[in-house]
Parts: C-alpha cells; sequence; structure tokens
C-alpha cells in the first residue's frame, strides 16, 4: 500500500502552489450522513413497488415555480445500486478525497427487525471500503407519511429493557471494527430521536454495560438535535448533541426572512405553490445557524448543502431555494474555523467531539441534500467541502483515500 502523508493543494486564496505544513495532524473531522436506501428490498416492494429505490422518487421530480432545481439527477457515480461493493468503494474514494473523514450511515431496527441493513453489513463483513464508519439509529416509525400521503403505519417501534439488550449485542460486532469511529476512544453512537426513548436513561447505562463487557471503553452516545429534540443531553444519560441541518424546530424563528417566498405564501397572492409548500431561502439558514449563540451543553454541529423533499411529497414540501456552492463553502468554512479555535489547531491523538462536524448529507438525493456530484454541479459541492475543510487540514481522508486505491 501507498501512504501519503502530505498533499500538494491549490490555495483558492493566493492562487499558489502550497504544501500543507499540519502533515497527518488535522483538527477538524468531517462526517457526513448516509442513507442506504439505494437498493431494493422486500418491504419497499411491497408498500411503493417492485423494484422501489430513493431514486425512483428522484427521478420524478419537477420544478414546481420558477427558478426551482428538480430533479436533482446524479452525475458522476450514476443511478448506483449499493448491494454493489463497487459502489460503496467508488463512494469511500469519492469522499475520501474531498476532505471526508467517514460517513454515518443511518441504522434501522424495530424490535430485532432491520431494514436496509445489506450495504453496511456487507461493509462490516468484507473490510471494504478501507473508509472510517458509525452509525446513527433512525428510530422513527415508518409510515406513508414519508411521501406525503396518509399516516398509515408500516413499522412501528415498541421499546423495551430486553430490546434494548438485543440491540446492543447486534452493534457490538460493528463498533469491534477498526474502521468503526470512536470519540473519546469510545464507540460514536447516534440515536435520532432519543426522546422516544421511555427511560434513555436506563437504555444508555444497559448499552455502556454491554459496551463494557465485550473489552470496549463504553459508548459515546449522541443524541440528534433532529424535530423538537433539545435541551442538555447529558440530563438524558448521553454523551453530547448533535446539530442537524436544517433544524426543523427553528425554521419558524426565521420564517419572516423567508421575504418573497413568505409573503406569497402568508398573503396567498401567489402562485399555489407557495400554499401548498413552504419555500425558504436557503442564504437565510446559513445566516441564522452561523448567528446562533453556542447551548450551555455540548453540541456538535452541522451543516447541509440543500435541502427540498418535493421529490418525496406532492403537497406540503419544504424547500429552500438558491442554494450554491459559494454559499455551503461560507457556512461551513466558518463552522471549521470555529471548532478548530476551540480545539486548538490540531490533536494530538484520537477524537475529541470539539474535533468533528456533520454534514447532512452525502446522499439523500430526493431531499436535495446531497454532497455527491449532479449534472447540474458537478463536484462543485465536494470542492466547496474540500477547500472549507483544508483551512485546518483535512489530511487524514487524504491519506485513507490513498491507502485504500493505491493498492
Amino acid at each position: 500500500m501507498i501512504h501519503r502523508d502530505s498533499e500538494v493543494f491549490q490555495d483558492p486564496d493566493d492562487g499558489k502552489m502550497s504544501k500543507d505544513s499540519h502533515s497527518g495532524k488535522n483538527a477538524i473531522r468531517a462526517i457526513a450522513f448516509h442513507l442506504p436506501q439505494f437498493h431494493p428490498i422486500p418491504e419497499n416492494d411491497e408498500w411503493w413497488g417492485k423494484g422501489f429505490t430513493e431514486w425512483i422518487n428522484v427521478v420524478r421530480a419537477t420544478p414546481r415555480l420558477p427558478g426551482h432545481y428538480q430533479p436533482h439527477l446524479p452525475a458522476d457515480l450514476g443511478f448506483y445500486d449499493l448491494r454493489l461493493p463497487e459502489a460503496r468503494a467508488a463512494q469511500a474514494k469519492l469522499a475520501a478525497s474531498h476532505g471526508i473523514y467517514g460517513f454515518c450511515y443511518y441504522h434501522y431496527w424495530f424490535n430485532g427487525r432491520q431494514i436496509l441493513e445489506r450495504p453496511v453489513n456487507e461493509i462490516r463483513q468484507s473490510g471494504e471500503p478501507d473508509f472510517p464508519f458509525c452509525l446513527c439509529w433512525a428510530n422513527e416509525p415508518w409510515s406513508r407519511r414519508w411521501d406525503g400521503s396518509n399516516a398509515e403505519l408500516l413499522l412501528e417501534q415498541h421499546y423495551s429493557a430486553s430490546d434494548d439488550l438485543a440491540h446492543i449485542r447486534t452493534l457490538i460486532p460493528f463498533f469491534l471494527d477498526p474502521r468503526y469511529i470512536r470519540v473519546m476512544d469510545r464507540p460514536f453512537l447516534a440515536v435520532y430521536r432519543a426522546s422516544e426513548l421511555p427511560d434513555p436513561e436506563r437504555t444508555a447505562d444497559l448499552w455502556r454495560r454491554e459496551a463494557e463487557r465485550a473489552g470496549l471503553k463504553g459508548l459515546f452516545l449522541v443524541r440528534v438535535e433532529s424535530h423538537n429534540e433539545s435541551g442538555d443531553p447529558r440530563d438524558i444519560g448521553f454523551d453530547s448533541s448533535l446539530d442537524f441541518e436544517p433544524r426543523w424546530s427553528a425554521l419558524g424563528r426565521f420564517q419572516i426572512f423567508r421575504r418573497k417566498w413568505w409573503h406569497r405564501h402568508k398573503l396567498g397572492t401567489g402562485e399555489p405553490v407557495f400554499r401548498e409548500n413552504v419555500v425558504y431561502e436557503y442564504e437565510d439558514l446559513v445566516k441564522w445557524s452561523l448567528a446562533e449563540p453556542l447551548p450551555a451543553y455540548p453540541r456538535i454541529p452541522c451543516v447541509c448543502p440543500g435541502w427540498d423533499n418535493s421529490p418525496r411529497r406532492k403537497s406540503g414540501a419544504v424547500i429552500f431555494m438558491n442554494s450554491t456552492p459559494e454559499r455551503y463553502e461560507r457556512w461551513l468554512r466558518e463552522i471549521v474555523d470555529r471548532e478548530a479555535a476551540r480545539v486548538g489547531g490540531e490533536l494530538n491523538s484520537g477524537i475529541s467531539p470539539e474535533s468533528l462536524v456533520f454534514i447532512n448529507a452525502w446522499n439523500e438525493w430526493a431531499e436535495g441534500n446531497h454532497l455527491e456530484p449532479c449534472q447540474k454541479w458537478g463536484r462543485a459541492y465536494l470542492e466547496a467541502t474540500r477547500r472549507a475543510l483544508r483551512v485546518v487540514a483535512n489530511q487524514d481522508a487524504v491519506s485513507v483515500a490513498t491507502r485504500v486505491y493505491s493498492r
């Protein structure tokens, strides 16, 4: 294997070629949420039609107002199938070569029943790709509300101590994988809706004890601040919160900044699209996020390259207009600079929570929210990510890309 300890970058600010001076001492690591929905499964065949994957929603999307970018169609990676090792390897290579440290895969567990588990299971079993990863338990019930229709429940969540035990024992083999991301030397595990747990502190305690019995140093448990999740995560036995952008609980705070979109919706003077959907300006999301004060509790920051779930919804979509790679880059760069200042420029060893930033998401194509190249922007969002992260020399990602793909 070839392993490079440094890389030559084109500095976008001064136009000169310079050699990174932080060689391997990376202050900030960017982790991208990853959706494993891009392969057929029996459940989706039954509920949505034979052969359904997220690509079905993507290709049928249409613009709903002037300047509305739809459909988002893939470029470099095409309409991939995540059952293929080649597709998973291509994703990791592309991510690593643009500064992404690892993927956080959504994990679906319903009382012992797993859904969309094949890609991550095969990654663990095969050892490929050699790219860092962690898991986020997406513990929401599945319903038909997902596509904007009725709220018919498809899969429910039922919590119990016995299920908590079975669940964590299923996850421990992943935690023991050398590629699994650890924070403060403990496996990172996020929960999307921690408030849904009947006794999250009991669950956290049970999970930690089982991890320790397996020879681990416990767990680094993270509550995702999705929907109305809020408050100090330590009060429920978790270590940190994780910002999740766009944060739904906060959208109402800056709805007056929707300018022309908001006025048309409020006054009912515009086209039906403004009455049937909620339209925001991406720039307002960036400004609001950067102006928000830090909470008094530990929270990992997050940014998103966009958001538009109209491919999934005939009405009631949330659409952020006018995202550009430049606006996204400014947001990520500012967050990275702030976190680097907190860390102190570089790490001696390991990963601290202050050294992380999350990106939502790598491949949420039906939510208009992806770093993967599309036919309109190409690799522009990936290049923006790389430029923002190189401020603090995300050299580990370059080394991973070389280590994995120079065999």
